[in-house]
């Protein structure tokens, strides 16, 4: 009965309402679902994704950026669309992300992810745990079930009702929105005077029987 908040033990109740608190006050918060939601790989987890979105949906703005796998991907990543497991404050910089919810991320890569981006970041990080919860976020739930997350919604339609200040309905947040959505929508089409053709003839390659 009992969550981590800031490095102290509060009763559940109390840290849900932190936390939606912190999810609806801070700039461009963000969603990061990790294997274990983002794969349908048994009933549970659709349950649980479908919830996420519920989630997702109540707060004005937020983000959702997946984390599918956790090899490194190289030469780049789209920031916007895919966390990378190997630099992760990377990502939360580019977004300007002031506070993200880890959920579905398997506990040793998300131990070293929330090291990341606390130490190289103002992100107000929170871990949504399926088992013993993550001393290196700001808030983490534990032993989360599909219970805890409607709970976590109904936080925060409680503090929507009651005409708790979102950041995405300010003045500024709405703007910001509005240049993400723009960039976005640009970045799928992109001009064709930008596209770069290879015109060139191709070389001959080395024959491995030629003396």
């Amino acid at each position: 009965g009992m969550e981590l908040v800031e490095g102290e033990h509060v009763p559940t109740d109390e840290a849900i309402d932190k936390a939606a608190r912190e999810i609806l006050s801070r700039r461009n918060p963000t969603l990061f679902p990790g294997p274990m939601v983002v794969w349908g790989w048994n009933d549970e987890t659709v349950h649980k994704s479908e919830l996420c979105m519920e989630l997702r949906n109540e707060v004005p703005g937020m983000n959702i950026i997946t984390m599918p796998d956790y090899r490194p991907i190289y030469p780049k990543i789209d920031p916007e669309w895919v966390i990378n497991p190997c630099h992760p404050n990377l990502t939360i910089q580019h977004n300007k992300i002031e506070t993200c919810i880890l959920i579905g991320v398997h506990c040793h890569f998300a131990n070293i992810t929330l090291k990341m981006i606390r130490a190289n970041t103002n992100c107000y990080t929170m871990a949504f745990c399926q088992y013993d919860g993550h001393e290196d976020a700001l808030i983490s739930l534990r032993d989360i079930t599909g219970e805890k997350l409607i709970k976590v919604t109904e936080a925060i339609r409680k503090l929507k009702k009651e005409g708790f200040e979102c950041w995405g309905e300010t003045k500024e947040g709405k703007e910001e929105l509005e240049e993400i959505a723009e960039r976005k929508a640009a970045a799928k089409a992109p001009v064709k005077e930008e596209t770069t053709i290879f015109m060139g003839e191709l070389e001959q390659g080395l024959d491995e029987n030629a003396e």
